[in-house]
């Protein structure tokens, strides 16, 4: 059976909550769900999964250094990636803090080993987003990325 990997990093607790709420969202659409914090997430976990949902606090604007390091160690498996589904999540401490700058580093990351990322017309349009600790509206989105995702993955047989 096909999985989704959640992988995420989480200084303060706020994007682990969020990326349990990807996860949810994964599994209530009916499909595995595999949740790692980034620096337990091995380059097999990255190959094996159908789709992979990656979160990251943001950092001076973008990814936290863990985040960007795996998608570093994942050139070793560039273009193994292709066809696969992704999406991506980010928390930030105040508003204008760089959350979509930071959703739209990792779906660049993402497209770059030739994966597929489904927007939403409603919002969030790019990925969930939350500023300090994830309220029920964020949650939702996490849930409904986590969803979507797997439905797509289901679509196309992944």
């Amino acid at each position: 059976m096909s999985y989704v990997l959640v992988s995420y990093e989480s200084k303060t607790g706020n994007t682990k909550q969020m990326a349990e709420a990807v996860s949810d969202g994964v599994k209530d659409a009916g499909v595995d769900v595999k949740l790692k914090a980034v620096e337990d997430v091995s380059i097999d976990d990255m190959l094996n999964a159908a789709g992979i949902i990656v979160g990251t606090y943001t950092s001076y604007g973008i990814v936290a250094g863990k985040t960007k390091d795996l998608f570093d160690r994942s050139v070793k498996i560039h273009g193994k990636l292709k066809g696969k589904v992704g999406g991506a999540f980010a928390s930030s401490g105040k508003l204008g803090g760089g959350n979509e700058a930071t959703v739209l580093t990792i779906i660049q990351m993402l497209l770059v080993h030739g994966m597929i990322v489904q927007g939403d017309s409603s919002s969030p349009h790019f990925g969930a987003v939350a500023i300090g600790k994830p309220d029920a509206p964020s949650l939702k989105g996490c849930q409904s990325l986590g969803k979507r995702v797997a439905q797509l993955v289901k679509a196309l047989n992944l």
